[in-house]
């Protein structure tokens, strides 16, 4: 089950461009600590993290840890050095660490256990807790394999023995948090959760224990939610729990009350549909903490409410997207039955601002989790907010209390998603005017809020294409000055306007007009933006990225044909920009970060101008005249370390290949040596990455001309492969680039094929052991299946004309892992786009010799069916073209001709025939819809029409068609469209 977020990452939301109002979810670690990556020296001692002899082998730091004799920071430094020997963030380390582990002798570890667990009795606090890590990552390895089965009695005998003391159960408690954190409630028995729970609940109570104990077991209870979902639907021991955690949070302790609301937040996510009888009480909870607690209490108090809505959007949306008319019943509308209570609440949080709030964007205070919260609370619950916030908006908006207006304003931003525009139209059409006013108040946070409110009424509100459109021709002109004056003040103001133009900039991306009413502010809105970019204070928000970003927005959506001289001398200016980053005099460290940052961005906006004039046969001449200059600032780019610089120079180049074409081999020489480079970069995996993509668009370029680079580039991608270093997000693009080197080499890809092969059957075997539970492993198994099929289709169209009988072998494998996928009702569409579009290639690749392999299969016309039945009209072409593949019209069961309806495997076949030839027809025997059943129906002849050479030449399968058959039936027939409802018309051409 995953966790709701944590209130930092809804931070950053009022501080990004789009201020969306995303769904994060989170898993809250507590003191995690720093790995030591070099030798820790305390008191001579040498620790060498990355040593496994050393650490257990060893024996020094078990010993030191577990000695109460040496010193509390010796001790601890020795547990982190002994964790860090068991866990790593780097999923293939963490592995070779556990295999370090498992092979260690059972004695030796059970020796070492024993010193843990009698640490969590030291007088000293850090050896306390740095055993508890430490005995968790053990747990995380042995408990899954049922290799330590008594940890969690030893650890339960802590807490029920009267005469254990404070600290040990203190201890005891922060342990069993810890293993509950690391493992899966898959690895522990229903007695064994119960006895955790029981014991961890108990700690909380006030009678018994002392508040550290309290505390510790109130943290402890936050990580073994995830274990009680049985426990969740007993309503006696659910009540029970719900009661100590309600009791927590109104405790004296302002951490334990922190700590009890940060529970109620995760079990409004995981157990919503069972909170039914404690709404009310949980609502008098989080009200009372969010007028009079402490600040940390009451933003967990608000993020409670967050979460609601976070699970109410979410139920919604399933069921829109199934079209399900239930949905209502599903949903508890918690949000809905508390709004004239819940909104007011959230209202006078926004008056609760700090005063350097907009200075920091990392800031985040109860004014913003209460707009956040609004926001969210919009979104669930449509129209209705409307009147309940507009009445505050309008109060406030104009009192001389900047507080009041600044609230206002976020209000009225705050809930623009969600209602419907006929709701907001009469209000955002006249709120503009003041909003647009209200950019000259005197108030430097009145003035950010109001620029972060006009930019969410152009990202939701301005659609010229649309129905409504909040800007409109007679006030597109001051919109304009507006933004551009505002872009000029102070940098976290100028940074919101930046947003605000790039929103309404997108908004006539999709106008489709000939000309663009941008088109004539263009020059200014570009100056304005460069301007932004280089002032001095630029680097002290995000003003100098986000100006870049807009001006790259400006340029994608622009009209080429009414702005590329314009277009053209930007190209010139930032080739002139990024030309004086290699003369600027770089004296320090972030001297060195500061012009990285600043290439990358240069980098970026010559990648979409290169894109964007390339695009037209009349502009594209600009860039084949400059190319020659382009590539020389890139290549000098790279001498810079940063991978930011050399992902957006990558990206760059491969726009300028694929706009340059074949001519782009003249750079190969010199670039070669970067892209090897890049393929080698392992530990900056989305340099990896982004170069892989490169490969790919050089191919796409160069065709055959790439031939003399494809042994190190095969190489490189090969051992990428097999490097278990290399983050796993690379592989799905690498198996991609295997299919367009194919493409572009054609049959000299057979050199490589004996390598290429083995890789591929390996992955597709890989992704029937992936965790189907874990939404993150759905996913990656998407994109695997996806890479996996690109590399197919690449390597079956080089082939084809050539080398075609290669793939013969493979076929069998392939076949099998399409129908694999088309049996996992979790892919993805363009997963199925592409296993489709395969199973086309392979058709047209191996033709007839493709036969046998479907003599037993036949989930190829379900899967076709399915592909018929989408909205996608591109999966429904490519299902189309697969479908008409010869190996598909032999393979089709019998078909059922009843007087003017059609019974088919299938209803969306299409059966090509074009000369004459004689059939019989006998009864079916195919399962038929039973209005069209006809059990009379006699055998007779019908003139049947086959292509001459097609598989249909031979004898098709028979025809059955009752009697007397319609006359126009027994003439020539050139095109038979079967369909899916009875027939409704036959193309007929004279006898041939």
């Amino acid at each position: 089950m995953e966790r709701t977020r944590c209130c930092s990452e809804r931070a950053l939301e009022r501080h990004t461009c789009e201020g969306r109002s995303r769904k994060y979810r989170r898993r809250r670690s507590r003191s995690k600590l720093s790995l030591i990556s070099s030798v820790l020296r305390q008191d001579g001692h040498g620790y060498h993290s990355d040593s496994i002899v050393c650490t257990i082998s060893g024996w020094k730091h078990p010993i030191e840890l577990s000695n109460d004799d040496k010193p509390p920071e010796s001790r601890r430094l020795a547990g982190i050095v002994l964790k860090n020997s068991l866990d790593a963030k780097d999923t293939a380390r963490k592995e070779q660490l556990i295999q370090h582990w498992v092979a260690i002798d059972a004695s030796l570890k059970s020796q070492i256990k024993d010193m843990l667990l009698h640490t969590l009795g030291s007088i000293v606090h850090e050896a306390r807790h740095t055993s508890s890590q430490v005995i968790a990552k053990i747990a995380s390895i042995e408990i899954p394999r049922k290799e330590w089965p008594q940890l969690i009695g030893c650890l339960l005998a802590n807490m029920t023995q009267s005469e254990k003391p404070a600290p040990l159960k203190q201890a005891t408690l922060e342990t069993l948090g810890y293993v509950c954190e690391e493992i899966s409630p898959r690895d522990l028995e229903q007695d064994q959760v119960n006895a955790v729970l029981t014991a961890v609940v108990q700690g909380m109570t006030l009678a018994d224990h002392a508040s550290e104990v309290r505390l510790t077991a109130t943290r402890a209870l936050y990580n073994a939610l995830d274990f009680a979902e049985t426990n969740f639907e007993n309503e006696m021991e659910r009540n029970y729990i719900m009661t100590v955690i309600c009791e927590a949070a109104v405790s004296k302790e302002t951490e334990i009350r922190q700590a009890a609301f940060e529970c109620l937040v995760s079990i409004s996510s995981m157990y919503y549909d069972v909170l039914e009888p404690y709404m009310q009480t949980l609502f008098n909870l989080t009200a009372n903490a969010v007028k009079v607690d402490e600040e940390p209490v009451a933003l967990q108090a608000v993020e409670f409410w967050s979460s609601i809505c976070d699970e109410e959007i979410e139920i919604q949306e399933e069921y829109e997207s199934i079209e399900n008319d239930g949905a209502s019943s599903q949903c508890a509308r918690f949000i809905e039955k508390a709004l004239p209570s819940l909104v007011p609440m959230l209202l006078e949080t926004l008056l609760k601002q700090e005063d350097d709030q907009d200075q920091d964007d990392g800031i985040w205070n109860l004014s913003m989790a209460g707009g956040t919260c609004l926001g969210l609370v919009a979104k669930t619950v449509g129209d209705v907010i409307v009147p309940i916030v507009m009445p505050f908006v309008e109060a406030n908006i104009v009192k001389p209390d900047w507080r009041s207006r600044e609230a206002a304003t976020y209000a009225f931003g705050s809930i623009l998603d969600g209602p419907s525009i006929e709701k907001l139209s009469s209000f955002v059409t006249t709120g503009l005017e003041f909003l647009l006013n209200a950019m000259k108040d005197e108030n430097s946070h009145v003035r950010d809020t109001t620029a972060w409110t006009l930019g969410r009424i152009f990202e939701m509100l301005h659609s010229p294409a649309g129905e409504f459109s909040v800007v409109t021709h007679a006030n597109l002109a001051r919109v304009v000055a507006v933004l551009l004056e505002g872009i000029k003040d102070v940098p976290h103001v100028a940074e919101k306007v930046c947003g605000a133009i790039f929103h309404l900039v997108q908004g006539y991306e999709e106008v489709g007009a000939s000309s663009s009413v941008l088109s004539p502010y263009l020059v200014e809105i570009i100056g304005s933006l460069i301007l932004a970019a280089e002032r001095s204070d630029a680097n002290t928000s995000r003003l100098r990225a986000s100006a870049y970003e807009t001006l790259n927005e400006v340029v994608r959506c622009a009209n080429i044909s009414e702005v590329s001289h314009i277009i053209s001398q930007l190209h010139t200016a930032i080739m002139g920009k990024l030309a004086h980053t290699m003369e600027l005099q770089i004296a320090s460290l972030d001297d060195r970060e500061k012009q990285g940052d600043l290439q990358a961005l240069l980098c970026g906006v010559l990648h979409v101008i290169i894109q964007k004039l390339s695009a037209s046969d009349d502009t594209k001449p600009i860039i084949l005249q400059s190319a020659d200059q382009m590539m020389v600032l890139f290549l000098k780019v790279f001498a810079c370390r940063s991978s930011t610089v050399h992902e957006e120079a990558m990206l760059a180049i491969g726009a300028l290949a694929y706009a340059v074409g074949a001519d782009f081999s003249k750079y190969m020489p010199e670039f070669y040596k970067y892209l090897e480079m890049g393929l080698q970069n392992f530990e900056e995996y989305q340099v990896c990455a982004i170069s892989v993509g490169v490969v790919g668009d050089i191919c796409r370029a160069l065709d055959d001309k790439v031939l003399p680079y494809c042994d190190g580039i095969m190489t490189h991608l090969l051992k990428d492969l097999s490097n278990s270093m290399l983050h796993r997000s690379v592989k799905p693009p690498i198996f991609s680039c295997f299919g367009d080197i194919a493409l572009a080499i054609n049959g000299q890809f057979e050199k490589y094929l004996s390598f290429a092969m083995p890789m591929l059957q390996g992955a597709s075997e890989h992704c029937a052991r992936l965790d189907t539970n874990d939404e993150e492993m759905i996913d990656y198994c998407n994109q695997l299946r996806r890479g996996i099929f690109d590399a197919y289709s690449g390597i079956l169209q080089g082939f084809k004309n050539s080398k075609a009988e290669l793939m013969m072998p493979h076929a069998g494998h392939l076949l099998q892992f399409i129908e694999a996928v088309s049996k996992d009702k979790a892919r993805e569409e363009g997963v199925t786009k592409a296993a489709v579009a395969v199973m086309g290639d392979l058709a047209d690749t191996l033709g007839s010799g493709l036969k046998i392999l479907f003599n037993d299969r036949t989930f190829h016309m379900d899967f076709l069916g399915e592909c018929f039945e989408s909205d996608d009209d591109q999966l429904k072409e490519t299902a189309t073209w697969t479908q008409r593949n010869p190996f598909h019209l032999h393979q089709l069961p019998c078909i059922s001709l009843h007087s003017t309806s059609l019974t088919l495997p299938h209803p969306h076949f299409i059966l090509s025939v074009v000369s004459l030839r004689k059939t019989t027809i006998s009864p079916s025997s195919s399962s038929r819809p039973p209005s069209l059943l006809d059990a009379r129906a006699e055998p007779i002849s019908l003139p049947f029409i086959v292509l001459p050479g097609h598989p249909c030449a031979r004898p098709p399968s028979p025809l059955h068609l009752p009697s007397p058959i319609p006359s126009a039936l027994l003439e020539p027939i050139a095109y038979l469209c079967l369909h899916r409802n009875p027939l409704s018309s036959l193309s007929r051409c004279p006898p041939t």
